[in-house]
This record gives structure tokens, C-alpha cells and sequence, in this order.
């Protein structure tokens, strides 16, 4: 039985601070708000939540239908030729979500079976999901298998096709339904997700927590039939791997997985669907973990999570850095380099590892990385390789080398226009530009400001502006005030108290009209006590006042 309450959403605002807002995006001020006004947003998520609870499904319905839930969907690489659409929502609905999901993966993970591998909740934050419970952990699962020390066995593999695009929401309803059946929980995630989706009645906002919770709920009842059924089975989101003692059972054991699949209007990706034998299985998924000779082994077996929350973050740092003194980065790069395909992972590990390294061998691969002659066969690694040059940039120990990159950085437009058309390739750039004004970047932030589209990448810029304290610009956008969106308007109003005296003003002036600039359609017109209830632009404006 689904039951929510404050510490869910209490819980979802730190792992929101921790992590960001959505893992195919750049970190973004917005999950600093959330986790420093923690407790005034979460006790508002939890009001909202009780007063449509208390309305009963018609009135549920009536009021969630009058709302409008903002957020916007951008354009995100999925390997070196393909693309898909990630979806930034609005700070307050994506803590709300992801609350609501903390309550259901915890009723839920009880009832979920232990050949489900993939985001398994965690017992404490502040990340919801058990790290342990890996896609390598999943692939070490299916070796230890009894069935597979037969070696007339065939393993399965395949996946599940546009699993997030193709999630039906009525059928998800009925599931969290079975979960929460006396509360209007499972509505407010259908008319949510309506929303979210541009009123399609089908599909999953990729990059939050919640859908990772959502679609492993999907997953729950075909899950459990195919354990009925006798098969041996394991999965990791969409992947799915099937052991079986014959080519003939192997075809009948795919055949039930496809009806199980169908039931709840998904389908196996046929392209995808292979049949190994045992032994070809084994040796397959040894070169998938990196097992043997390759000179990558190393960096691939290596965990590069740090957590600047745990007991001893500081001895943590420094074992990871330790540790990459018996891996020749620099070596492994250059492997990848004169590949025809790169391997997407291993650029992803040597991204990651650019703040572990001292300060001349970093700038050397930032120079690999960010080569004009590199870049493009790179491009599927875009999003890692940015992370890890701004950490590095980000880093007072590397300041001896910040000129280099910014120079490697400002050649990027020129050569590589290209590469910044997807939205979010765009965020990851601008972010790792933010701390310096250049003779480059001033004309090349007023073209991205005016051509884009998206307001994401708009509030990226303004962003860069406050950084480097760009008047004009400033009083350019002031102008412009009000045909910008909410989320602009925040980003301007945070921006405002980088310029003194001229940035105070302009708050006075604009301020009485954020009530209605800046409302969710959630607020309460009554009074309670002598005085209004507290509003999400209200803490937006406390955060300001009090902490920038």
C-alpha cells in the first residue's frame, strides 16, 4: 500500500541537489534552489498532494485537468548517429514526480523480483537507487546461472523496443492503482504524464528518476508472469537475457515472452534478438566486462562515483586518484583515437577521470578530446567529455592550465558548429564556458541567445551573463522582460543581484507582478491564519534574498 508522505519528497529534493534534475542534461541552478529550499518546497509538494487526495477521482480529475504543467523537450545524442527526446520539466512538478515515484518504488520493491536488476531502490539517500544493483551486476547474474554450465544451452538476448516511448499510461494507472487503490495517486500520475507528453496517452519523460521507477512498475506484472511461466530470466530495464536448455525451447520461451509484452503493448526489438550457446554467451559477455588482455580493463572495472556526502569524502577522492596511477590514461585515449568506432564507454570513464589527474596530463587529454580532428568521432561521448572538462575547469588545482582550455574550448563553434545543434550538447557547452568572457564567446552567446528556440538554452545564457557580470546584456534582457517565459524570468531575477544598485531596481520594478508571472495554478486564494500561503514563487524569492 502506497503511502505518501513529507520525507518522500523531502528525500526526492536532496537526491535532486545531489544529482541534478535529469541525468541527460548539465547540473542546473534549479536543483540548488530545490535543495536548499528543501523543506518549504517538500511541504508544499505534500499540501498539493493532500488537498487533490482529499477531492475525491471526479474533482481530482476536474482540477488536474485545469493545470498546466510546465516543461520543455530537447534534443539529446543517443550514440554516434541516432537521437532522442529528453524532457526538462519545471523544478517544482519534476520534485513533485519524483516524490510521488519515491512512494511507489518503496511499496512497490518488496513485490518485485530479484531477476529485476535495475533500479533497485536504496535503503537511505541520498541517491534513491542501490548502486550496487549495476547493469555490470545484472551481466554477472545471468554467468552464474546453473543452467548455463550446460553447454547444449542457448542464452537469449534482446530488448524491448522504444520501451519509455511506448508505455501505455492507462495500463501504468491500473498497476499503481493495485498498489494505492483508495487514493487518487494513480490519476495524478496518469494527468501528469498526459501533460508532459503533449496529451499523448502513451510514453515516459526520459532522464528522471521517476520514469526509471515508473517503468520498472510496468515491468512488475510481466515480470512475475514469466517466472510463472518457468522461464530463466533476467533484465535490466529493457534488456533481457534468456537461458534455455534447447534451440527449441529457446524459440518457445521467446514466443512467451513476446505474448507477455503484447498484453501490456510492448514488443522485442527484433534486430536486438540474439541466440548464443553457452559458451559463446560466456566469452561474449567476458569481452562486454572488459575481461582478458585489453589494455581498457582497468579503467573499465574501476568505480569512479565519489560522494562528496559520504563520512570521509576527502580520503574517498583521494584513493580514486591513487588509483588511476597504474592506468595510462593518456595511452588508452590515444587507442580510442585511431579506432574507426570508438568505444563510447571507455571515452566516458576517461572523461570522468580528467579531475583525477595532475594538471599536465590533464590538459593533454583535454587537448585529445577537444581536437577539431577528434571531436566528431567523439561526438557520441559529447555529454561525458563536457562533464569532465568542467570539473576540471571548476577546480582550483588545475588553474594553471584554465587559459589552454578556454582556448580549446572558444575553437569548438568554429569547427564543430554541428555538434551544438542538439539542445542538450548546447547546455553541456555553455556550461563549461560560464566562468570566463572571451572575445569568442561574447559574439557567439548573442547569436545562441537570439537563434535558439528553446528556453533552456536561453536561461543557459543569461546564466553566463551573470557570471561574467555583462551589463549590457543585462539591461538588454531587462527590456525584454515581459515576453519572456517563467523559468527566463528566474534566471534574470537571480541575475539581477550580480549588478548592484541597477539589478536592485529592476527587482523593485518587476516585483509585483511575479504572483501571476510565475504562478503554477496550484495556489490558494484564501487566507490561513492572517497570512497568504506560502507559494512556490514565494520561496523562489526567499532563496534569492537569503541565499545569492
Amino acid at each position: 500500500m502506497v503511502k505518501v508522505n513529507v520525507s518522500h519528497f523531502q528525500r526526492a529534493a536532496i537526491e535532486i541537489g545531489h544529482n541534478g534534475e535529469n541525468d541527460t542534461l548539465p547540473y542546473d541552478l534549479d536543483a540548488v534552489f530545490v535543495k536548499d529550499m528543501a523543506d518549504d518546497l517538500s511541504e508544499l509538494c505534500f499540501d498539493l498532494f493532500q488537498k487533490i487526495d482529499s477531492l475525491g477521482l471526479r474533482k481530482a480529475c476536474k482540477f488536474l485537468s485545469k493545470l498546466t504543467i510546465a516543461a520543455e523537450r530537447l534534443l539529446v545524442p543517443s550514440g554516434p548517429h541516432g537521437f532522442r527526446i529528453t524532457t526538462k520539466i519545471h523544478p517544482f512538478w519534476n520534485l513533485y514526480l519524483n516524490g510521488l515515484g519515491l512512494a511507489i518504488a518503496e511499496a512497490s520493491e518488496s513485490q518485485r523480483s530479484n531477476r529485476a536488476h535495475s533500479y533497485r531502490l536504496a535503503s537511505e539517500g541520498p541517491s534513491f537507487f542501490d548502486r550496487k544493483k549495476s547493469w555490470r551486476a545484472y551481466k554477472l547474474a545471468t554467468l552464474s546461472e546453473p543452467d548455463l554450465n550446460q553447454e547444449s544451452s542457448v542464452v537469449i538476448q534482446t530488448d524491448i523496443s522504444s520501451f519509455y516511448e511506448h508505455i501505455y499510461h492507462h495500463r501504468l494507472e491500473n498497476i499503481i492503482k493495485d498498489l494505492s487503490p483508495s487514493s487518487t495517486l494513480a490519476l495524478q500520475i496518469d494527468r501528469i504524464l498526459s501533460q508532459l507528453m503533449s496529451g499523448r496517452s502513451f510514453g515516459l519523460p526520459v532522464g528522471g528518476q521517476c520514469s526509471r521507477i515508473l517503468a520498472e512498475v510496468m515491468m512488475m506484472p510481466i515480470d512475475r508472469s514469466l517466472t510463472d511461466g518457468g522461464l530463466v530470466w533476467h533484465r535490466y530495464v529493457d534488456d533481457y537475457t534468456l537461458i534455455c536448455s534447447s534451440r527449441q525451447d529457446a524459440y518457445e520461451a521467446l514466443s512467451n515472452l513476446s505474448h507477455n509484452l503484447a498484453d501490456y503493448g510492448l514488443s522485442l526489438n527484433r534486430s536486438k534478438t540474439t541466440l548464443l550457446s553457452a559458451k559463446h554467451y560466456r566469452d561474449f559477455v567476458a569481452a562486454q566486462l572488459g575481461d582478458g588482455e585489453d589494455a581498457s580493463v582497468a579503467l573499465r572495472e574501476l568505480d569512479l562515483h565519489f560522494d562528496p556526502y559520504s563520512d570521509n569524502p576527502a580520503a574517498e577522492y583521494q584513493k580514486l586518484k591513487q588509483s588511476f596511477e597504474k592506468i595510462d590514461i593518456t595511452f588508452l585515449l590515444d587507442l580510442e583515437r585511431e579506432k574507426s568506432q570508438p568505444d563510447a564507454f571507455v571515452l566516458a570513464q576517461i572523461g570522468r577521470a580528467l579531475k583525477f589527474q595532475e594538471p599536465g596530463v590533464a590538459i593533454q587529454l583535454c587537448a585529445t578530446l577537444l581536437d577539431p580532428n577528434n571531436l566528431d568521432s567523439f561526438r557520441a561521448s559529447w555529454s561525458k567529455i563536457m562533464r569532465g572538462v568542467y570539473a576540471v575547469r571548476t577546480n582550483d588545482e588545475f588553474a594553471t592550465i584554465f587559459d589552454e582550455i578556454d582556448s580549446l574550448l572558444d575553437k569548438i563553434p568554429d569547427c564543430a558548429p554541428h555538434l551544438l545543434v542538439p539542445e542538450a550538447n548546447m547546455l553541456h557547452y555553455l556550461r563549461a564556458i560560464r566562468f570566463r568572457r572571451t572575445d569568442a564567446r561574447g559574439p557567439f552567446l548573442l547569436r545562441a541567445y537570439r537563434d535558439t528556440l528553446s528556453a533552456s538554452v536561453r536561461r543557459a545564457c543569461i546564466d553566463c551573463w551573470r557570471i561574467w557580470h555583462d551589463r549590457a546584456s543585462f539591461n538588454r534582457l531587462r527590456n525584454q522582460w515581459q515576453t519572456m517565459g517563467a523559468n527566463e524570468q528566474r534566471m534574470l531575477w537571480l541575475a539581477a543581484g550580480a549588478f548592484g544598485d541597477e539589478g536592485e531596481h529592476a527587482r523593485k520594478q518587476l516585483h509585483g507582478a511575479l504572483s501571476v508571472n510565475w504562478r503554477l495554478g496550484i495556489e490558494e486564494s484564501t487566507q490561513e491564519g492572517g497570512s497568504k500561503i506560502t507559494d512556490f514563487a514565494t520561496i523562489f524569492l526567499d532563496w534569492v534574498k537569503y541565499d545569492k
